[in-house]
């Protein structure tokens, strides 16, 4: 009951206070009459945004791409594709501005100076400046009206070791400016002082990810190392100027790793009295209160206070798609009112806690603001204990009227080029328009009561609605952000290795056979481990396979879907809950990286529930009935099924081609590489464990030139599906074309075959993304994926640009086993992997130039990543499949060129494009030869019926895996008519 008087008192207080802010506020609005021209123009151009959603978003894609334009003939062009669609409604007088024939016309030119100074005029109203001489003057102005601040240095996404270390110095360099010139301020006391102790007057807030360009929680402990010592030395220099450093908080992923690096930080004796130094809470986080309660317990045993900042949060869509994409829990509420509720909550947990920490709360809310002001003056909290935050540009009315009220309000200038400040910008204005936002609102004239209203939470708002393809829904990769996620993959790493070196048979007719050779399965990050020992199938274990697969398929051809579907699906739960462990075989027998092994047990496991899913669908057939006869079109399996599988995604590929084939009724034998039979084997175990009858599903590893193919040419097989190189997909295709003597039907093959994946990379492209994205789509899994990029076409604009940044980028990668979690380029498959590829490297070096040649470790089958520049299109390292981490830069004089390259060789598979030119990407869209064409991000890791994995050319054969029309290949349509008359009476439908 007592806290329950109390809150009412609170909102009591938080009404009175909120009153006379937003009246402060009001009074104000006014002032914008006054602003010059270029202002009025700003307010107009977000009140069009306001009220056209389509201008909305192709205004801020426009302006997005705006900094990556060089001319003003760019951007003109770039102007009318974004904004002359029929769809966007604009003034007539912007409008008849776009009517220009060319981008080089004098109107053109017109509407390009218009632009830029617009956006120049939106860049400064949210960016304190470009560089420490603009910020200076930003900061003089706001100590003149009694504000502090504090600032952040824009562009912080690191890529490279050599820009994580230019943040650092660059902040080191601020610090020293800014106090330097602090010598020279006037005392402000509002904000220089309070309860007769002095405040820094100097503040930057800084990332933790621009620390380390390859910052990750999966490799917790490495990244703390980086982070650690560059955090310590920043914190040492801050303490020799007097400046104060606060910690921003980012992306979700990485708030666990944050404040555990900083707790640590700040508990190291030699940081333990630091009171100078600040971190930072999203109320949209769900587990944001935990936190809260968490940092105060921490503060308490530290014995000396910090900052945090409570902020809403500026990632909610980011957060939301993402946890969409992932079938993860979503991290922020979707209910804004949820958001709103639970910063009061918190504001009121830390200024309880006044004593351990100094709330800095950070909002243009005046409710909100209004709500901590409320708290603090009835429990008597110190002036040094909290202050108000708001952010340049922002909050100006209300930061005023706090001041004037006699707050400390602290502004949150960030600072930088417009091109890195772009993302930042383009956030703002988000916020600045979103229907819920309070400025918004505010703007609108919406009545007191309700913008000051307490927040009312709905819980029907605050639904996740998971990514749904018709019914199917993903299996969710692991979060390894969260430690029990890390905790248990590496307990099954453990486990797995102390279970190394076991032999695994043939599995022929519901037994395991002795064979006579066996041969080692060997780590290729450590050549030395033997994972298992692999009894290897003769030919004579390869015709019994297939007499037991003949048998079997007389029954399970007509087994019920539902009971094929539901094994498939006791599959599928199975290898959930194997998960880690299955991930961990894939590490050590292939050489995979942790996270791309268990984002290749959720292929799998999404493999077993689609294609369940699919055949139960396809099962309904069609009926084409007329009266007085029924039509039916059904669909019956082909008979016997051979998958010869893929050591590059052993688990994935391997259940995928199997399971279609079994769920749609063929008896199923899986021939896998002899370098991946190990999980093959682990494979089997879950089929068997699954309820697969005996001689439906069988395991029979062999040597690929002698048992695959006796496998291929038997008369017995109906279906072929292989994976692998084109030399050996093209013999299969050849020889399944031979009808032989005593053959009645003619065999299936689906094949795919690999790719020369090319990357175009145009002179509007966000290079950043496209840096990373080539990055990991080139050297992810060591290049050894049919999807991975091994050209990328670069627009001459950009290309010198590009290839610094791109040979910068994967100079930062780390080489080393795949057990290890800081890795993220390990070894190759095998020793004839190895000395492939190396001739390859060799060969490029006499028709192109050496970027980069990276060095690697020598105790497994390892090879650094290699970069060729100024490759010619149709050179061998830019025409022939390489399978390693082996890249060829190719310039390109304009976009039509680059496609002509793209398409130039004897492949389809996948091609990607980064380019914020619709033109372009509209144009890829048609002409761009490939089965699958990925925008703006990498272009590896097919996600199972979100993209349907294939190609064409001679890059395979065959529909799309994981797509509608997968299972059809496995299947014999059959139409079935039947004639219901019967003496000229047949049944009517709806008859009496």
């Amino acid at each position: 009951m007592v806290l329950q008087a109390q809150t009412s008192n609170y909102e009591i207080k938080t009404q009175e206070i909120a009153l006379s802010l937003l009246a402060a506020t009001q009074e104000n609005r006014s002032f914008l009459a006054n602003l010059r021209d270029q202002m009025r123009w700003d307010d107009k151009l977000l009140a069009w945004a306001m009220s056209n959603p389509g201008l909305r978003v192709q205004l801020f894609r426009f302006i997005d791409t705006l900094p990556a334009l060089h001319d003003k003939s760019e951007i003109a062009a770039h102007l009318q594709e974004y904004l002359g669609d029929e769809s966007v409604e604009l003034p007539a007088a912007l409008k008849g501005m776009l009517n220009f024939a060319n981008p080089n016309s004098a109107p053109g030119q017109l509407a390009a100076t218009t632009v830029i100074t617009a956006t120049e005029t939106l860049a400064h109203k949210y960016i304190s400046g470009e560089n420490t001489k603009q910020v200076l003057k930003t900061i003089e102005r706001l100590r003149k009206d009694k504000m502090a601040f504090t600032v952040d240095l824009l562009g912080e996404a690191v890529i490279t070791e050599t820009e994580a270390q230019s943040y650092l110095e660059r902040y080191i360099d601020l610090m020293q400016q800014l106090t330097q010139a602090s010598k020279s301020w006037n005392k402000v006391p509002l904000i220089d002082e309070a309860d007769g102790v002095s405040i820094p007057q100097v503040q930057v807030s800084v990332k933790l990810t621009a620390f380390y360009s390859q910052f990750d929680p999966l490799d917790a402990t490495g990244s703390e190392e980086k982070v650690s010592e560059r955090i310590r030395i920043l914190l040492r220099r801050a303490a020799e100027f007097g400046a104060s450093v606060h910690f921003d908080m980012e992306q979700y992923a990485y708030k666990d790793i944050t404040f555990s690096i900083l707790k640590k930080i700040l508990m190291e004796d030699e940081f333990r009295t630091r009171t100078d130094v600040g971190m930072t809470l999203q109320a949209y986080l769900r587990d944001s209160e935990q936190d809260a309660r968490d940092l105060i317990a921490w503060a308490k045993q530290r014995g000396y206070p910090v900052t945090i900042r409570l902020v809403k949060g500026a990632y909610w869509d980011q957060e939301t798609i993402k946890s969409m994409q992932k079938h993860w829990q979503q991290p922020v509420y979707n209910d804004k009112a949820a958001t709103d509720a639970n910063f009061e909550a918190i504001t009121q947990l830390l200024l309880e806690n006044h004593q351990y920490i100094y709330a800095a709360i950070g909002s243009h809310n005046v409710r909100s603001q209004a709500r901590a002001i409320a708290i603090a003056e009835s429990l008597g909290v110190k002036k040094r204990s909290f202050e108000m935050q708001v952010l340049y540009g922002m909050g100006d009315k209300i930061a005023k009227s706090l001041v004037d009220k006699g707050y400390r309000v602290r502004v949150y200038c960030p600072y930088g080029e417009l091109l890195p400040g772009m993302a930042y910008l383009i956030r703002r204005l988000l916020e600045n328009t979103a229907n819920s936002s309070f400025l918004r609102q505010n703007m609108e004239n919406r009545p007191a009561s309700e913008l000051l209203a307490p927040p009312k939470v709905n819980p029907e708002k605050d639904t996740l609605h998971n990514v749904n393809t018709n019914g199917f829904v993903g299996a969710a990769d692991t979060d390894y952000s969260l430690v029990d996620t890390r905790t248990r993959a590496s307990s099954d790493l453990t486990k797995v290795k102390n279970n190394l070196g076991k032999t695994y048979l043939p599995l022929i007719n519901g037994e395991y056979v002795q064979t006579d050779e066996v041969v080692d399965s060997v780590n290729p990050s450590n050549k030395s481990e033997v994972v298992g020992k692999i009894g290897l199938a003769s030919v004579e274990q390869a015709e019994a396979a297939m007499k037991a697969a003949a048998n079997a398929f007389k029954v399970w051809r007509k087994t019920p879907v539902s009971e094929r579907a539901a094994i498939l699906r006791k599959a599928a739960d199975l290898m959930e809950n194997r998960r880690p462990e299955l991930s961990a075989w894939i590490v050590l027998e292939v050489g995979k990286p942790v996270r791309e092994a268990d984002g290749e047990v959720s292929e799998a496991i999404d493999f077993c529930r689609y294609y369940a899913l699919e055949m139960e669908r396809l099962d309904k057939g069609v009926n084409y009935d007329i009266a007085g006869e029924t039509n039916k079109y059904i669909y019956q399996p082909r008979g016997i099924a051979v998958v010869i599988s893929p050591w590059n995604f052993p688990l994935a590929i391997a259940a995928g081609m199997t399971l279609a084939a079994l769920v749609a009724g063929n008896s199923t034998i899986l021939k896998p590489a002899e370098t991946s039979s190990v999980i093959a084997a682990k494979f089997a175990e879950i089929m068997v464990e699954a309820g697969i009858p005996k001689g439906v599903f069988q395991y029979l590893p062999g040597k690929g030139s002698k048992v695959g193919a006796y496998l291929v040419n038997h008369i017995g097989t109906h279906i072929i599906a292989f994976t692998g190189s084109q030399e050996v997909g093209c013999r299969i295709y050849a020889d399944a074309a031979i009808v032989k003597p005593g053959q009645k039907h003619m065999k299936r093959v689906i094949a795919e075959m690999g790719g020369k994946n090319a990357i175009i990379v145009d002179e509007s492209a966000d290079l950043d993304a496209a840096v990373v994205g080539v990055v990991q789509s080139a050297f992810g899994y060591s290049g050894q994926k049919c999807s991975a990029c091994s050209r990328v076409i670069v627009l001459e604009p950009v290309y010198e640009t590009f290839v610094q940044r791109f040979v910068e980028a994967t100079k930062s990668l780390n080489i080393g086993a795949a057990e290890l979690p800081s890795t993220q380029v390990g070894p190759v498959i095998d020793a004839n992997a190895q000395a492939r590829i190396l001739e390859y490297i060799e060969k490029g070096k006499t028709e192109s130039s050496i970027a980069l040649e990276m060095t690697a470790p020598d105790n497994g089958y390892y090879i650094g990543p290699v970069i060729f520049k100024d490759v010619p299109a149709n050179g061998i390292i830019a025409q022939q499949e390489i399978f390693g981490p082996v890249v060829a830069v190719i310039k390109a004089k304009d976009f039509q060129k680059a496609l002509q390259i793209a398409n130039g060789t004897d492949y389809a598979l996948t091609g990607g494009i980064y380019s914020r030119t619709p033109s372009h990407i509209e144009q890829a869209q048609t002409d761009f030869e490939v089965g699958n064409l990925y925008i703006n991000r990498t272009i590896t890791g097919a996600i199972v019926a979100r993209q349907p994995f294939g190609g064409f050319k001679l890059s395979g054969v065959g529909s799309k895996a994981g797509g509608p029309d997968y299972l059809l290949q496995f299947l014999e349509p059959k139409t079935v008519t039947e004639n219901i008359q019967r003496q000229g009476f047949a049944p009517i439908e709806g008859a009496d």
